[in-house]
């Protein structure tokens, strides 16, 4: 299966993003869509696919966040 996590922009370099996903910064090809700091993002196989709404952005953050306390709950 492949996901696309949304982070967001925190900086850039060239074609290079630097993207936080929930503290974790992970650099970004950004060469596919135009990013600046503050975007919110989706990010596959280290390449920027998509500028999200910020709306967008927060109700995909919050889903994640949801199946994150899922998973962990049934590890348990």
């Amino acid at each position: 299966m492949c996901v696309a996590l949304p982070g967001r922009v925190l900086e850039t370099d060239g074609s290079i993003a630097v993207v936080d996903f929930q503290g974790n910064r992970v650099r970004a090809e950004a060469g596919l869509v135009t990013v600046k700091p503050g975007d919110s993002v989706l990010v596959h196989a280290g390449c920027i696919l998509q500028v999200l709404s910020e709306e967008e952005g927060k109700q995909l953050t919050a889903l994640f966040e949801e199946l994150e306390e899922a998973v962990g709950e049934g590890n348990s």
